[in-house]
C-alpha cells in the first residue's frame, strides 16, 4: 500500500479509482466487468496511459513508463495486485463479496498467482495497438472525460 498526505491529482474527495494498463485486452475486461456489476457506480477509472493516469502514478512514486499492475486508489491510499482487486470485488455487493474468503489466503502467494498472470497478459490475452475509447454511455466513469 501506498500512503500520501495530500490527495492525490484529478481526484476528488470519496473518490474510487482503477488505474488499469488501456492497451491490456484482460484490463479492459476487467473495467467491463466493474462497469457492468458496479451497480452503484461506485468506482471511477483511467487508463495509466492517460494524462490522469500519469498524474496519479508520479504522485504515489510509482513508475509512468512501465506499468505491471492494477492501482487501486480511494482516499490517500493506492492498493496494488491482488490488494487492489479484492478489494474492489468485495465493494461491488452481491456474490462478488464472497471473493473476500480469499482475504485468508497469504498476500505473498495471492500476489505469486497475479504476478504470474500479469506477466503474460499480452502473450494470453492480447493487447490493443492504442488504448480503447470507453463506451459513451459510461464517459462520466472515466476521469479524463471531466477534462
Amino acid at each position: 500500500m501506498h500512503r500520501t498526505q495530500s490527495r492525490p491529482p484529478y481526484l476528488d474527495a470519496g473518490d474510487r479509482v482503477i488505474l488499469f494498463d488501456g492497451v491490456c485486452r484482460l484490463c479492459n475486461a476487467w473495467c467491463r466487468f466493474i462497469l457492468k456489476y458496479d451497480t452503484r457506480q461506485r468506482f471511477r477509472m483511467a487508463p495509466v496511459q492517460s494524462r490522469a493516469g500519469q498524474a496519479i502514478l508520479a504522485h504515489f512514486g510509482l513508475p509512468t513508463d512501465r506499468f505491471d499492475t492494477m492501482l487501486y486508489v480511494e482516499g490517500y491510499q493506492a492498493h496494488e495486485r491482488s490488494d487492489a482487486v479484492l478489494r474492489v470485488v468485495t465493494q461491488l455487493g452481491g456474490p462478488w463479496r464472497l471473493a473476500a474468503v480469499l482475504w485468508l489466503c497469504p498476500r505473498r502467494v495471492r500476489d505469486f498467482v497475479y504476478d504470474r498472470i500479469a506477466r503474460h497478459r499480452y502473450r494470453l490475452f492480447g493487447r490493443y495497438d492504442q488504448c480503447e475509447l470507453p463506451p459513451s454511455d459510461n464517459a462520466k466513469r472515466f476521469l479524463d472525460s471531466r477534462d
